[in-house]
């Protein structure tokens, strides 16, 4: 193989991909493309062929690469290649590859030199080629020919700068050496892609092509139109040698031994050639995996981290040891009754901020839902007075009674206290199954352990419905006890001499918390859903609930008030949800059939769940907004002459009515009172003294331990995976140390003057040079020697014409010049242009030139400007 330099890679990536590939992740190294960019027939392909080490890419005079060729290059144990366009295919004859390419290319642009943008997909699997992507490039030209469209140079170009923009791109800007360096177009597009030279490559082939008794040697050196980076010269195959099947390895020693034997190239050749532009490549590639390193490093170590805690508790583990299972079944009820009392009782670690636990559900249910099924239970105002004139004309039968029956009293306070045994049940259904839901949520924590999690989920379950049946028997007796005896000297029974005094008072105006200022009962968001879309549909308003009326703003600073609905006459009804919404809504609309709002009988309020409704209802009968009850009043007419007709009984009911409503008051205060306290009693503290005293001895007595603490496959292979992934961490860090020891980051050159190409766009030729009069030393003294220099700085050559010239500094080697010195003075020296350098006596060091005048050129080549000066 011919990439010696990616051979020594490949190893060091590869174990950083086997190391990320065991811990389930993707190594994101993202190699960068390498593309080459240059003139037509400049030796592009042959260039990447080399990367590859095998001949594939279609060669020949002309326009050959007539469509870009992405070539990803994979790392596999087995050797072929396929394209994506017919993916089912593999080739392992790479002349089969070739076959295709050109077949594929001439079928999108015909068989006439046309060219497409669309691109030739070609992955190559080896196991000696590193995971990168080479793009080879159609050759940049500026007269169609063939097929070709008129603006082909300005296609083409756009086709090469759509591949070279990309920041991790490597671009090999590929000049032949028989053409004229300042004309290369394929500098200048690297120059307008890669302001700063950081990721460009000069590459100079076709130096054996050179005309005789020229060199590019002050090009290679990087004297004469610097490049950051550099140039590096390489001598591709011929059109014979391919021909001839000269293979790589073969190539690569004849460039070797073209560099070694070329005067001009001796002494630079260990940096020229095809191995050095790849150790260069692979350089750059060492670079990149070293710069993405460190990222890689950070997030291996807080990986590794988040791990530490729980292998350390798997380190020693050993699944069927009696003491661990004993140890861990002891821990887990423990920590089951702790997270249990946390749930319930509140803590102020690990809060959840999502949604409500347990025990803030059960204080919802005690002081907002439980009141409003009282209040929702309230009797309809003419079904109780009907019921009460009923009573009282049967207490007194055919008599006619002069005074009002308290025995009429107590029956109807006793119908009205039966009605709260089914809220009080239904509270306490409420309680269980968020009880139930807690328990669940707390074995969640013992699910490596399946059968434990069953039979603790099981055993408190049964133990909380237990206690459900003496719970409700407690609070059925209650309400027994309240019906055994009607206590009418209760310090706030208002008693028989109030009850017309208080009723009128009642009638008058509504009872207000406090007087002195405006309770606010709620505030919040709530939809306003019936407003049609003519007005501007439904839309969100900031509401504020207080003891007199419900306001609405536009938002919660409470500055643009929108309405004020008085609280006098209102009522609650619930609606329906749309069947396009995923709202919950309820209405408020006013009892005399009066409009609540603009032309609307009512409005309705969408809250986004059930348990925000049940919220807003609460606070709603706090105001003394009731919910409305549904009824048949067949009867309102023979009611209404029921209670016209006789005044005496008219004074009654409503006495009475008055007396009862006192006393359900008194109840009703009563059971709000001792139903929580009943419910934490029998039902929630028994249950938590149950799981710290009991649950352990029925755990035991229900299985044997083995069994209970049978671990789930599930936590098994989790363990597994854990420890897995821990040893594969530590050891992907370590190979991650070991890259970073045994590779080094090459600096990055210093910039030069590479004005040059900013001015190249005009294609001419570098000036010409001479020496000055000054620098043309006597024949018996030679100059001084000097080291090497970096290449001079290019002065603008000022209008006039041939004799205003300027001349470079003494150049580091003296010697022959390929330069014709165009002066009309007489004093200067003669132009010396050899077909070959001098050659220097063994006694004088290289760099001190001989005492003899060089010899007699045999055929003076003379390079004449053809074009005006690059700078001018």
């Amino acid at each position: 193989m011919g990439n010696r330099g990616m051979e020594e890679l490949i190893p060091l990536v590869n174990k950083l991909q086997d190391a990320f590939s065991s811990i389930g992740q993707s190594c994101h190294l993202d190699l960068p493309q390498i593309a080459v960019v240059g003139g037509q027939s400049a030796g592009k392909s042959s260039v990447l062929e080399n990367f590859v080490g095998r001949d594939f890419l279609p060669r020949g005079s002309g326009i050959v690469t007539r469509r870009p060729l992405i070539l990803q290059l994979i790392f596999s144990k087995t050797e072929y290649a396929e394209f994506l366009h017919c993916k089912s295919k593999k080739f392992t004859d790479f002349d089969e590859v070739r076959q295709e390419i050109e077949a594929e290319t001439d079928r999108a642009t015909g068989t006439n030199k046309g060219i497409s943008p669309v691109p030739i997909n070609l992955r190559v699997y080896s196991p000696h080629v590193l995971n990168l992507t080479l793009i080879d490039l159609p050759g940049i030209t500026k007269v169609p020919v063939g097929d070709q469209p008129q603006d082909i140079e300005y296609q083409i170009k756009d086709m090469i700068l759509q591949f070279i923009s990309r920041e991790s791109s490597l671009i090999l800007a590929v000049t032949p050496a028989n053409m004229d360096l300042a004309n290369s177009d394929a500098l200048k597009m690297a120059k307008e892609v890669d302001p700063q030279g950081l990721r460009t490559i000069g590459v100079i082939t076709k130096l054996d092509l050179m005309d005789e008794g020229t060199d590019a040697r002050d090009i290679l050196e990087n004297k004469l139109l610097p490049l950051r980076r550099g140039y590096i010269g390489v001598v591709n195959r011929s059109q014979k040698d391919i021909d001839g099947k000269k293979d790589i390895r073969a190539a690569l020693a004849a460039e070797r031994k073209f560099f070694l034997s070329h005067p001009a190239y001796r002494h630079m050749a260990d940096r020229m050639g095809t191995p050095h532009l790849q150790k260069v490549l692979n350089q750059q590639l060492t670079n990149h995996i070293r710069e993405t390193l460190p990222s890689l490093r950070s997030k291996l170590q807080s990986q590794l981290l988040s791990l530490e805690k729980e292998v350390e508790e798997y380190k020693n583990f050993r699944p069927d040891d009696p003491t661990r299972k004993t140890k861990a079944l002891l821990q887990m009820v423990q920590q089951f009754g702790v997270d249990f009392e946390k749930r319930i009782e509140g803590s102020g670690d690990q809060v959840d901020t999502l949604e409500l636990s347990g025990g803030a559900r059960i204080n919802r249910i005690f002081h907002e839902r439980f009141p409003f099924e009282l209040v929702k239970m309230e009797f309809d105002e003419k079904d109780l007075r009907r019921e009460i004139s009923y009573a009282i004309k049967n207490i007194h039968g055919v008599r006619t009674g002069l005074f009002t029956p308290d025995l009429a009293f107590e029956a109807i306070v006793k119908k009205q206290v039966v009605k709260l045994k089914e809220p009080c049940l239904k509270c306490v259904d409420l309680v269980i199954q968020e009880l139930i839901n807690t328990v669940r949520q707390c074995t969640s924590k013992l699910g490596s352990y399946p059968r434990l999690r069953e039979e603790t989920e099981r055993i408190v379950t049964t133990y909380i419905r237990e206690r459900e049946g003496k719970t409700k028997d407690q609070i059925l007796l209650l309400i027994d006890i309240e019906l055994s005896y009607i206590n009418t000297n209760h310090e706030d029974f208002i008693g028989f001499a109030n009850a017309q005094q208080r009723s009128t008072q009642m009638n008058k105006k509504r009872a207000i918390p406090n007087q002195g200022e405006i309770l606010v009962i709620r505030r919040g968001w709530l939809t306003i859903n019936n407003i049609s879309i003519m007005k501007g549909g439904s839309k969100e308003y900031w509401f504020v609930l207080t003891a007199e009326s419900l306001s609405w703003y536009k938002d919660e600073e409470e500055k643009e008030k929108k309405y004020m609905l008085p609280l006098d006459n209102l009522k609650i009804r619930d609606v329906e949800k749309g069947f396009m919404s995923n709202k919950h809504v309820f209405a408020i609309f006013n009892t005399e059939q009066r409009n609540v709002y603009k032309d609307l009988r009512q409005i309705e309020l969408a809250c986004d769940s059930q348990e925000d409704v049940d919220s807003w209802k609460a606070s709603f009968l706090r105001a003394g907004v009731y919910p409305e009850k549904d009824q048949t009043e067949n009867e309102d007419g023979v009611q209404e002459n029921t209670f016209s007709m006789d005044p005496q009984l008219e004074r009654q009911v409503e006495t009475i009515r008055n007396l009862v409503d006192s006393y359900v008051g008194i109840i009703n205060k009563s059971i709000r009172d001792l139903m929580p306290k009943t419910i934490m009693h029998l039902m929630i503290n028994n249950t938590k003294d149950f799981i710290h005293s009991e649950l352990l001895a029925y755990l035991y007595s229900s299985a044997d331990q083995n069994s209970l603490m049978e671990e789930s496959a599930d936590q098994a292979q989790r363990r597994d995976d854990m420890l897995r992934m821990y040893h594969a961490l530590k050891e992907s860090l370590n190979i991650i140390g070991d890259i970073s020891t045994s590779t080094v980051s090459t600096p990055v050159p210093p910039p030069v003057d590479d004005t040059w190409l900013q001015t190249g766009s005009s294609g001419h030729s570098p000036p010409l040079h001479r020496r000055p009069l000054s620098a043309v030393l006597p024949p018996g003294r030679p100059p001084a020697v000097r080291g090497p220099t970096p290449g001079p700085p290019l002065i603008p050559m000022p209008a006039g014409g041939p004799s205003s010239f300027t001349a470079p500094p003494i150049p580091s080697r003296p010697g022959p010049q390929n330069v014709f010195a165009a002066n009309n003075d007489p004093f200067s020296a003669p132009p010396q242009i050899p077909s070959r350098p001098a050659r220097i006596p063994p006694g004088i060091p290289p760099g001190v030139p001989s005492r003899r005048p060089p010899a007699a050129p045999n055929r003076p080549t003379i390079i004449r400007p053809a074009e005006p000066s690059l700078l001018d």
